[in-house]
């Protein structure tokens, strides 16, 4: 990988620099995450947080929901709400659900949501990205919302970092 962001193959310029800054924030995510088990996947740090499976898969369905609202032009359905709903609001519901499973169940799914991003990304243009629109009842675009994915993702990395470390520190004693 390089460490440029700089036009890609299949895309618009723009759209190009967007990918180029997605592609490093899943690097380093995936880099973060190397050789967890599902214990250390599943640990919680203090009452009321998130474990770092949560987290990985609340990547994965922040991403999924805004391929929905912004791709599709719809709301999620109740097949979408029922597969996704607890990785999204995570909380209480995400600390019940989302647990168990291997690193490579997280992996898969944010592959899988980051290859129909980037399919559609492909399918589109840089008028696109900056295409005018409400996001939460303010004035927004499309680039700001892509943005906003992958600001989360680095948002939530540093969390697990911390977890990660809490986890070192933990096996230590």
């Amino acid at each position: 990988m390089e460490y440029k962001i700089d036009t890609r193959k299949s895309y618009s310029p723009q759209i190009s620099y967007l990918v180029s800054q997605m592609d490093y924030a899943r690097k380093t995510t995936l880099d973060s995450v190397r050789g967890l088990t599902p214990s250390e996947l599943d640990f919680l740090p203090c009452e009321g947080a998130n474990s770092i499976g949560a987290l990985l898969l609340h990547m994965a369905a922040v991403e999924k929901g805004f391929q929905i609202e912004l791709f599709d032009g719809r709301r999620p359905n109740e097949h979408e709400v029922a597969e996704w709903g607890a990785a999204y609001s995570l909380g209480e519901e995400g600390r019940k659900n989302i647990k168990g499973n291997p690193l490579e169940f997280y992996l898969k799914k944010l592959e899988e949501v980051s290859k129909k991003t980037y399919q559609e990304f492909s399918e589109r243009n840089d008028e696109w990205l900056f295409e005018s629109r409400l996001w939460d009842n303010q004035p927004s675009n499309h680039y700001f919302i892509w943005f906003h994915v992958f600001e989360d993702e680095i948002n939530h990395r540093g969390q697990i970092r911390l977890i990660r470390r809490m986890l070192s520190e933990k096996n230590e004693f």
